[in-house]
């Protein structure tokens, strides 16, 4: 990872995670109903809320999960800036994560994939899997972040 980034546990604004999802392909997972309203719900709320920092403290990449800190850790949200692409920073933000939930030995890791980022995260080791249910009666449209 780039020497110049710094990865800090830290809640971060709605506004500022609003920003960043401007410079992220992330912003396209959100609905666009109540979006306004519901991140900083999402921000304030998150067990585990990493930010990754350029040495401007410009917020260059996000990790929010959540935690049981026994068994296993979900990760709704990992992003990185597009101009930072490709220096490690989701790897690190994944393998920091894991270790502040309790670690490989003991926390079993979860998360939904955009068919884009499917490629990342089996470089890390994670494997697609059949078993998981989802319970979803909710308005949901598609937008991008701007």
């Amino acid at each position: 990872m780039n020497q110049n980034i710094t990865i800090t546990e830290e809640r971060i604004s709605a506004g500022e995670y609003i920003d960043f999802l401007k410079r992220t392909d992330l912003g396209s997972q959100y609905p666009k109903e109540r979006f306004a309203k519901r991140i900083p719900v999402l921000v304030n709320n998150v067990s585990i809320s990493l930010a990754a920092r350029n040495e401007d403290g410009l917020l260059v990449g996000v990790l929010f999960g959540l935690t049981d800190y026994a068994y296993w850790l979900y990760v709704t949200d990992l992003g990185v800036d597009r101009d930072y692409e490709g220096q490690g920073i989701g790897r690190t933000l994944m393998k920091t994560a894991h270790e502040k939930a309790g670690g490989e030995k003991n926390i079993a890791v979860y998360l939904i994939a955009n068919e884009n980022a499917v490629p990342f995260y089996e470089k890390l080791g994670m494997k697609k899997a059949d078993d998981v249910m989802q319970y979803n009666h909710i308005e949901w449209t598609e937008f991008t972040v701007e």
